[in-house]
């Protein structure tokens, strides 16, 4: 599993408009930008992403910009890295999607390796919140 720079960047994003948000102000693209050393092209598609997903909220105008439609606690990594992403598999064996299912899948001896791993992976990452992030909390007990 790879990932890509729009995911990393959808992450930071989410992180930057945790730490600035308030209650009444919306956070421009162009002090994001400038904050996280994002082209603003960039950010933008990745701003609609997750604004369609309901991540984000927007406002037009002057005073416009984005800002969080839940608490920091309430985002996991997780779910910001598999919408921007498309997923979080590590091998395509372990997809859901029959197509990608290997020919070998039901004699091969691997695939619980890979299927744990892949398991072991998301559950950390969607116990990771963007407040634990800002509070730097990352010890995070997977058997709860």
């Amino acid at each position: 599993m790879m990932i890509s720079t729009k995911g990393r960047y959808a992450l930071r994003v989410m992180v930057d408009l945790a730490k600035h948000m308030d209650d009444e102000n919306y956070i421009s693209l162009k002090a994001i930008s400038q904050r996280q050393e994002i082209s603003l092209k960039y950010l933008e598609a990745i701003i609609g992403i997750l604004n369609r997903a309901g991540f984000v909220q927007s406002l037009r105008g002057v005073n416009g910009g984005y800002r969080l439609t839940r608490d920091s606690s309430q985002y996991s990594v997780g779910e910001i890295l598999r919408l921007t992403e498309g997923g979080l598999t590590l091998v395509n064996c372990t997809s859901c999607n029959n197509d990608s299912m290997c020919s070998r899948a039901d004699n091969c001896y691997t695939l619980p390796v890979w299927a744990n791993l892949e398991t072991i992976i998301n559950n950390y990452l969607d116990k990771v919140s963007l407040y634990d992030i800002l509070n730097r909390d990352y010890k995070i007990d997977l058997e709860k």
